[in-house]
């Protein structure tokens, strides 16, 4: 009994050592996450990626040109939660990777807003009514805390 629990130890730290960058997300990424309603696993980073908001898959800097918005917003309100910032900055309706869709655009269609090589597939006019239709910018406004 002993020696299984000792093994099941070992191989439970030995597994963590090669996973830290998969359980050490920043809590604006979970946040977004949630807020967007993206299904799947806060961990999974199939369920959004670091790239979202930064140039590398690991996250960090530098950041894109949505995370350089997102910073920008942080910045100019000291004090603002997170998840206000983040609506914000999608309610402005800008295009920050220039590809022809809104940030908010993007994010319905769960393409990158800051990589102009992900972009919608389907045509932005056809999209903007969908996405107007749920709700628009509205659709990301912070939930109230239950």
């Amino acid at each position: 009994m002993r020696r299984a629990a000792t093994a099941a130890l070992v191989a439970l730290l030995g597994g963590a050592a090669l996973v830290p960058v998969a359980l050490a997300r920043p809590a604006y990424r979970e946040a977004a996450v949630r807020q967007f309603g993206y299904p799947g696993s806060l961990l999974n980073r199939s369920t959004m990626s670091c790239t979202f908001c930064h140039v590398s898959e690991r996250g960090g800097a530098p950041w894109n040109v949505f995370g350089e918005e997102l910073r920008g917003a942080l910045r100019e309100r000291p004090g603002a939660r997170f998840p206000e910032v983040l609506h914000g900055v999608l309610a402005r309706d800008l295009d920050a990777d220039c590809d022809g869709y809104a940030d908010a655009l993007e994010v319905f269609a769960r393409t990158l807003p800051g990589d102009p090589d992900s972009h919608p597939t389907e045509a932005e006019a056809a999209l903007r009514t969908r996405f107007e239709a749920a709700g628009g910018a509205d659709l990301y406004r912070p939930k109230a805390a239950k």
